[in-house]
């Protein structure tokens, strides 16, 4: 009998692809008016749908609103009690049902007709109450059900969250947003860590530890201790000449005679990596060249001989971020 569970799931599986592929149906005029409405919002894109559908309706506000579309999902259930006022004139209404005739939805859909809030409406039945009320008409195809009885809400689901998708992708896509934004709505979890650049984690400014390459010897030392990198960058008329490593210093102070010139010492080739480099990358590099810190220069400095310093990555700084 156990044999069977693959089946079954498989055997489910392929109706929805199948299903699925209807989908393709609905990329007509109007939702090329979806769209447009959706980009020329100038207030919130709302969402709404009661039941399977209200669930659907809450994962696509959420997509939305990670990529920059200002965006909520309001419980037509609630709305009776109160929350029909978070919905203004500048928002616009993105209602889901299946049928189009869930009586839940009546009264959201009367307040948002009386007070001229456009509506994009998403259901099967064209001549359905919720239809018949939108101002843009988004007509899912019928599909067959995925389970035994043939009425369990699968198939219908997924085509409804696969437009709800397309219009979150299409919007992102006109709109250009980059992985630089989805990093700005994404600065936690494994997503967010991995967009991260050199610039996001390196260290700037006075915290880092430069000197010029006529610096003495017990000032370098003086500042390699004060900044605590186990390392310190040497510059010539602000551009980089090289780094001395802690180990460095120590090892020559250990020597005679005690008048030391750090440019003896100088490591004249260090590792250099673009601001825009991503961290994951800069961690790999650490790694295969066994080092613990990178410098980092600006983009426009790539193809130069000179370049100017814009920060230093620490491994101790890649690991507190989480970065793999």
């Amino acid at each position: 009998m156990k044999k069977n569970y693959i089946s079954l799931a498989k055997k489910s599986a392929d109706i929805q692809i199948n299903e699925l592929k209807k989908v393709k149906k609905i990329f007509s005029n109007s939702f090329v008016k979806a769209i447009d409405l959706i980009l020329n919002c100038r207030g919130k894109v709302i969402f709404a749908g009661i039941g399977k559908s209200g669930l659907i309706a809450r994962k696509i506000s959420a997509t939305f609103s990670s990529v920059g579309i200002p965006s909520f999902f309001c419980d037509p259930a609630q709305a009776l009690h109160g929350d029909m006022g978070q919905i203004e004139k500048k928002d616009i209404l993105i209602i889901f049902s299946y049928s189009g005739n869930t009586s839940e939805l009546n009264n959201m859909i009367k307040y948002a007709n009386r007070y001229r809030i456009k509506i994009i409406g998403v259901a099967s039945k064209v001549d359905s109450v919720l239809l018949k009320a939108s101002d843009v008409k988004l007509i899912l195809p019928k599909v067959k059900e995925a389970d035994i009885t043939g009425m369990v809400p699968t198939s219908s689901t997924s085509i409804t969250l696969l437009l709800g998708d397309c219009l979150a992708t299409t919007a992102m896509q006109i709109k250009k947003f980059s992985k630089e934004k989805f990093k700005i709505y994404h600065p936690g979890g494994n997503i967010g860590k991995s967009l991260l650049l050199a610039k996001d984690i390196m260290v700037t400014g006075s915290k880092m530890p430069v000197v010029n390459f006529k610096t003495n010897f017990n000032k370098v030392l003086q500042i390699m201790n004060q900044k605590n990198l186990g390392m310190i960058v040497v510059t010539k008329n602000k551009f980089i000449m090289g780094l001395i490593t802690d180990g460095d210093l120590r090892r020559e102070l250990n020597k005679k005679p005690s008048n030391k010139n750090i440019l003896k010492i100088l490591t004249k080739s260090p590792l250099i990596v673009n601001e825009n480099m991503s961290a994951s990358k800069a961690l790999g590099i650490m790694s295969e060249k066994k080092v613990t810190s990178l410098l980092v220069i600006s983009d426009k400095d790539v193809p130069k001989k000179n370049k100017v310093l814009r920060g230093i990555i620490h491994i101790h700084s890649i690991l507190q971020t989480g970065v793999q």
